[in-house]
């Protein structure tokens, strides 16, 4: 058991009539978004959720279906707005602090988000760069930042070789992230931007980036992911994204959209090319795509990709190299607004707001105070049975699902 002597004094207990580490053990099982507000109850209690202990024993003992998996939500520029981690199970939110301001730039959007143990890395992105002329067109970042939620504080990582935003990115073996393509895009533009092809592998122990090689064309606006399992290669997977803007008629550009997979194998450093997944008349691009591990596969162990196109789940079937129906979202979304899609604990959530006669069609009046609504319709492939969910954020700012970047964490 770790050791919870070093942020206890002399006689001090951390619950009374109870021995210290049996008191860190209870403490530590309460989930992670109640972490903050038990730390008021006293100097200890505040000293001991402020140290690296209830996460350590979390990890040594519980199992890992019996860990929070929160929900990490990146309403705007993090630097400005601060995140939040959501408990499903819990229907409990706490808030991050905001990422480190950097005088410079402003409005970072587009950049990539995702998790390795109790680490949140948030990767590039666009932004607005008051040393760049002109100040109104967005450039890329290479910046990196990571959020220990053992220590509860945000440190700035070793950059990016090649700044990108709109990027292809996952998390390899626990210890590695992979990047590829991205460009320059902001969310407040609807064209233009620059786009690269490059991609880079970064060692999270090292903190240091290494060139790999990179895409056989421009790309951005990409989705990674990676597969990997027992007797199988490593591989990170490259799917849709758009390459250089065309011009038709000389009036307005627009993106040639890619319908293919791109496979860079890790051991050889060299792209596969997967081939177009699917016909013309289908359609133009790439819904939002999340990944399921399939853990209990030990044969191939792939993970499950999903794609949330419209109303409609597709899933991705790699031998074929097509996208399959799964399903339909039950309830639709108004018109004009859009689904969040985010994969936790095995199950795809599809996310959205609740507004005017939705709303007020909601009974339980706790629901009916300030702050916006999100209704959770969550999907087990498994079973291929649907459920639903009600929570009422903490955000003080509007919900755009078309600019928010989530993540999942399990702690």
């Amino acid at each position: 058991m770790a050791d919870s002597s070093s942020v206890i004094d002399g006689n001090e207990t951390l619950i009374p009539n109870l021995p210290n580490d049996l008191s860190a053990l209870i403490l530590s099982f309460v989930p992670f978004p109640f972490h903050g507000r038990l730390k008021s109850t006293c100097k200890l209690w505040r000293s001991f959720y402020s140290s690296k202990t209830p996460i350590s024993l979390r990890n040594t003992h519980l199992p890992s279906s019996c860990l929070s998996h929160l929900l990490c939500v990146f309403p705007q520029d993090p630097s400005l707005s601060s995140p939040y981690v959501f408990d499903p199970a819990h229907l409990a939110w706490a808030p991050l602090p905001p990422m480190p301001v950097n005088p410079y730039v402003y409005s970072l959007s587009n950049f990539a988000a995702l998790s390795i143990g109790p680490h949140v890395y948030v990767l590039g992105g666009s932004v607005f760069d008051t040393r760049a002329f002109p100040m109104d067109r967005p450039v890329a970042s290479a910046a990196v930042f990571r959020y220990d939620l053992v220590v509860g504080r945000w440190v700035p990582l070793a950059p990016m070789q090649a700044p990108r935003g709109s990027l292809a990115a996952a998390a390899l073996g626990g210890r590695w992230i992979v990047v590829a393509g991205g460009g320059s895009r902001h969310s407040m533009f609807g064209a233009a931007g620059t786009r690269v092809g490059s991609a880079e592998v970064y060692d999270v122990e090292r903190d240091e980036w290494a060139p790999v090689a990179g895409l056989p064309g421009l790309r951005a606006g990409c989705v990674g992911f990676c597969a990997e399992g027992r007797g199988r290669r490593r591989e990170f997977w490259v799917m849709g994204g758009y390459g250089e803007a065309k011009t038709i008629n000389g009036v307005l550009p627009v993106d040639e959209h890619y319908k293919d997979a791109m496979v860079l194998e890790m051991e050889h450093g060299r792209w596969r090319e997967v081939g177009d997944m699917w016909e013309d008349e289908e359609r133009p691009r790439l819904g939002k795509v999340v990944t399921i591990d399939d853990d209990d596969d030990d044969e191939k162990n792939l993970p499950g990709v999903f794609m949330l196109d419209g109303n409609s789940i597709f899933r991705y079937n790699m031998a074929s190299n097509r996208w399959l129906k799964e399903s339909i979202v039950p309830r639709k979304t108004q018109s004009g607004s859009s689904f969040g899609f985010v994969a936790l604990r095995g199950e795809l959530h599809v996310i959205s707001l609740l507004q005017g006669a939705e709303l007020s069609a909601i009974r339980s009046s706790k629901h009916r105070r300030r702050g916006t609504v999100l209704f959770m319709q969550i999907y087990n492939p498994r079973n291929m049975s649907w459920r639903s969910l009600v929570t009422r954020t903490p955000f003080q700012c509007p919900l755009d699902f078309r600019t928010a970047v989530m993540c999942t964490i399990r702690v």
